[in-house]
């Protein structure tokens, strides 16, 4: 049984987390249930929206959420627009003329201020629309924990250190999900949330023309629409899960057990190491994928957050107060 997206009967479940004085204690599910009564189905609606308009969007803005999350912790950093007193993260090589969503995210920000003005986090949002995206798209649901504070700076060096890029090889992608605290298990799973989205050819060029452990089909289908010469093409997308890739569920991991991962740091994840009895089990069956996939996204969610005083509660996600 799903869940509830709403406080009932989450109570037990935070006071529990209090008593077992668990280090994230001052997240928790029901932070808002007060001072937010109507949070919940306000963003979810608006979430719906967007992803009704354009279904790629459910990727995006759970996009968006990795990316926050994985540079200084989950505190709505990469919302930032640059200022004159530091350089944020939207242009930061994993980001630039990549995450997008930001729009929409305003709008539900501005809607979440209606009903309940200067009491939500913009680092709260992502970390609910990310849930609602998976929801919204035929993933598992879960309960958000709550409670971050919005940071008041951004590092675009951060970000360019951070997060992993398309190129990494295994052992990269184990010791950037390592210095967040994530387990090879968590790597994994969360990796399969490129069940859902779109890659730009700059991405995967390198790696439809040049590496071997590639279906050769899968690799000359991706190639008609990504010109070998750089500069050619750069924008053209192609679907992270070839079948399905805006339905969220396994057809990923089946993909890389058949050699039809579209990122190199996809087929990493499948190639003979230490993560290929994962990828196998998550190509089986579903239910463990989900359950890891949303033990991944509620330990991503710990990272680093701002809580008590610090940090802000901003007006406009884009800059501070």
């Amino acid at each position: 049984m799903a869940p509830p997206s709403s406080c009932m009967g989450i109570v037990t479940m935070a006071l529990l987390m209090l008593l077992l004085g668990s280090s994230t204690a001052q997240l928790s599910t029901n932070y808002y249930c007060k001072s937010c009564p109507k949070l919940f189905p306000t963003v979810k609606s608006a979430v719906q929206s967007a992803i009704v308009k354009e279904a790629r969007m459910g990727a995006s803005l759970l996009r968006l959420f990795f990316h926050d999350c994985f540079v200084n912790g989950c505190d709505g950093s990469i919302l930032l627009d640059d200022t004159s007193s530091f350089i944020g993260e939207k242009n930061a090589a994993p980001n630039v003329n990549s995450a997008r969503g930001f729009n929409v995210v305003d709008n539900i920000k501005s809607k979440v201020e209606e009903v309940c003005p200067g009491v939500v986090s913009c680092a709260d949002i992502l970390a609910i629309t990310a849930r609602d995206s998976v929801v919204i798209l035929g993933g598992p649901n879960w309960n958000v924990k709550l409670g971050r504070r919005d940071a008041r700076t951004a590092s675009q060096a951060a970000a360019n250190n951070s997060i992993p890029p398309p190129t990494s090889n295994l052992n990269q992608l184990i010791s950037k999900f390592q210095a967040v605290g994530l387990s090879t298990r968590d790597l994994v799973a969360l990796a399969g949330s490129h069940t859902i989205g779109q890659a730009r050819c700059t991405s995967f060029r390198a790696r439809v023309y040049n590496e071997t452990n590639i279906d050769k089909s899968f690799s000359q289908t991706r190639q008609s629409k990504c010109p070998r010469t750089s500069g050619s093409g750069d924008n053209n997308l192609a679907p992270l899960d070839l079948q399905t890739p805006t339905a969220f569920e396994n057809n990923y991991f089946k993909n890389l057990v058949n050699k039809k991962g579209l990122l190199h740091s996809d087929q990493q994840l499948f190639n003979g190491g230490s993560t290929d009895s994962f990828v196998r089990k998550y190509s089986i069956s579903l239910s463990n994928f989900n359950a890891d996939f949303v033990a991944g996204m509620i330990k991503m969610g710990d990272i680093k957050p701002l809580t008590g005083s610090n940090g802000e509660i901003r007006k406009n996600c884009r800059r501070i107060n």
